[in-house]
């Protein structure tokens, strides 16, 4: 099964607290053959879009959805995300890592790649949110 990743960066190339929608760059790595490879690196060209009339807009938030849906993405992964979470996870699986380092993500993700494997073949939207810090917790996103 392949699965594609978006981690979420800034210019020096690892994890910032910001919101996902928020990051620099998206460096896109896909899991296939057993192995997590980077493919590219992205700009987040949606970065300051629409931000001025509100914050975590949906003008934005479907922006960035359609841009790395394209690119084949399934997981985004960040240090978190904002109210577009509701949009997001209804065509990702979003996780929250607690790391900086994206070598040590890319570790950890690649040791609980089967909680992704079976998150994507049991659901096809209103993913889980997933917790990366020890261990994985795995969470329902609330709806209001």
């Amino acid at each position: 099964m392949k699965i594609t990743f978006a981690l979420a960066l800034n210019n020096d190339g690892v994890f910032e607290k910001r919101h996902f929608g928020d990051t620099d760059k998206f460096a896109i790595y896909r899991f296939e053959n057993h192995e997590l490879t980077f493919i590219e690196e992205a700009l987040n060209t949606f970065k300051s879009m629409d931000e001025v009339h509100e914050h975590g807009s949906k003008k934005k938030g479907n922006a960035i959805i359609s841009f790395l849906k394209k690119k084949g993405v399934s997981v985004l992964v960040s240090k978190q995300f904002g109210r577009n979470i509701k949009m997001i996870n209804k065509h990702f699986v979003p996780v929250i890592i607690a790391e900086e380092n994206p070598n040590q993500v890319i570790a950890v993700l690649q040791k609980h790649m089967n909680w992704f494997k079976d998150e994507l073949k049991n659901r096809k939207e209103n993913y889980m949110l997933f917790h990366v810090k020890n261990g994985i917790l795995k969470m329902h996103i609330k709806k209001d």
